[in-house]
């Protein structure tokens, strides 16, 4: 279950254990972005024991820029041309474009390399 709120860039506040029973509750703070279909993955992931409720705690905003890209020199250096570390907030800015139906700027090839035939002609 842990895994699970890790890879969607939730955060656990506290977890107890209920007294008298096996139960065990966890409190975690996950993004609403990342929230879609995370019920149907905690079941699948837990067998079936673990039950969500997710409840909107509050707004919390993302101090990175989704327009971001290397312009320094040192940028270039640290980070390459692409900038290949994901940003975030991008990320989340296309899933919520793409879900209402607007444009997305995003290639659809990258590397294209010529294609060539192998054998001989005759």
């Amino acid at each position: 279950m842990y895994a699970v709120l890790g890879r969607r860039h939730g955060r656990v506040l506290h977890g107890d254990m209920n007294q008298g029973s096996a139960s065990f509750f966890v409190t975690a703070v996950l993004p609403v972005v990342e929230s879609f279909a995370f019920a149907s993955e905690i079941r699948k992931q837990t067998s079936g024991l673990a039950v969500p409720q997710l409840v909107f705690s509050h707004w919390e905003v993302i101090d990175i820029d989704p327009f971001w890209s290397p312009r320094t020199e040192e940028e270039y250096l640290h980070y390459g041309e692409k900038a290949d570390s994901e940003n975030r907030a991008r990320k989340y800015m296309d899933a919520v474009r793409r879900r209402k139906g607007l444009a997305v700027e995003e290639k659809l090839v990258e590397f294209a390399e010529k294609q060539r035939t192998l054998s001989k002609n005759k």
